[in-house]
């Protein structure tokens, strides 16, 4: 299960695009843009549910779902998307080779959310039970990458532990079948990986070591500098489901028309979809528009995340090159005037 031919795919897809993206700008003049999400429980998605993205926007969206940030990269160099979700690690990836893009909205921070999963006769009890076991992880996820780094941080490499990139339906089957004894995952997989196992570690622990990560809304380059009216709307549409999502829990439990919503739109149940919506570690505007985060240019917290990564994946033979910066690949714009 080599992750080699996944890798090719998108290096290819990456040159093949890139030059492609010049028709990005275009699109928002037509009143048509492309959107790509995944199946992370997200408060925002209850927008994607319901029309409000394309309400807000005075567009017409067509939101595509996919598996992973490397195959939204993919879509967006190809020139057939024109803004995703993603984690940091595709993101780190893509930028370091050459793809234009730019963070305008983080949809969450390291959290809950995203974990480690050991299957029940596994034989992991603890970290310390790692060595000799077979995990997986999405292709250059920030699961991936995390899964990697834990792994580096106990002294470990992986000819010590056996680490699978495989799409996340691959990773519930093998490990449900008993191929892998665990795996770095988000929902759904996550609730599916906790039916027959335990949470070892949490995306949230990992970054505490020292390998923080996040998940953004990202537009090409051409698209963020034409559309920048779309991408306040956008960012303005997902403030307000996060505002609401912090002071009216009772709106977003098990019961409620949103958890219903987010299940229709991303599977599971409304209950599983609540429990999930917990997890998150989400930031308001203000926070994202701060030097921590998406502001203050080269000293962007996000930049530096990026930078991190992408060096951390040049170790790991993941990609070739490390940009001297990546501030330009991030803005705080978007969401600053949503305040």
């Amino acid at each position: 299960m080599d992750d080699m031919i996944t890798r090719r795919t998108l290096f290819a897809a990456l040159a093949a695009g890139t030059a492609l993206l010049g028709a990005g700008g275009a699109l928002a003049a037509d009143k048509h843009v492309t959107v790509a999400y995944q199946t992370d429980a997200l408060p925002s998605s209850v927008a994607i549910a319901n029309g409000e993205f394309a309400k807000a926007t005075g567009t017409e969206i067509d939101f595509r779902k996919f598996d992973s940030g490397a195959e939204i990269f993919a879509a967006i160099a190809s020139g057939d998307v024109q803004i995703g979700y993603v984690g940091s690690s595709p993101f780190a990836a893509a930028t370091s080779r050459g793809l234009d893009v730019k963070a305008f909205q983080l949809a969450s921070i390291s959290g809950t959310d995203e974990a480690l999963v050991v299957r029940d006769g596994s034989g992991i009890a603890s970290l310390n039970d790692l060595k000799g076991k077979k995990l997986a992880a999405a292709p250059v996820s920030t699961d991936h990458y995390q899964l990697l780094a834990l792994i580096k941080s106990l002294g470990l490499g992986e000819k010590d532990v056996e680490v699978f990139a495989i799409p996340q339906p691959e990773i519930v089957a093998a490990y449900n079948r008993g191929d892998i004894d665990g795996g770095f995952v988000w929902d759904p997989a996550l609730t599916e990986l906790k039916k027959n196992g335990k949470v070892l570690v949490t995306s949230k622990d990992v970054a505490e070591k020292g390998s923080p990560t996040f998940s953004a809304w990202v537009a090409t380059g051409d698209f963020a500098k034409t559309n920048p009216d779309f991408l306040r709307s956008f960012a303005g549409v997902v403030n307000k489901y996060y505002a609401s999502f912090a002071k009216e829990p009772a709106a977003w439990g098990p019961e409620s028309d949103n958890a219903k919503a987010l299940a229709k739109l991303l599977g599971g149940t409304p209950a599983q979809q609540a429990s999930a919506l917990k997890n998150l570690n989400l930031l308001t505007p203000e926070a994202q528009a701060s030097e921590a985060w998406l502001g203050g240019g080269e000293k962007a917290g996000a930049a530096q995340i990026l930078k991190k990564t992408a060096e951390f994946l040049k170790d790991q033979g993941k990609v070739s090159r490390v940009l001297d910066s990546y501030a330009a690949f991030v803005t705080p714009d978007a969401v600053a005037l949503t305040n």
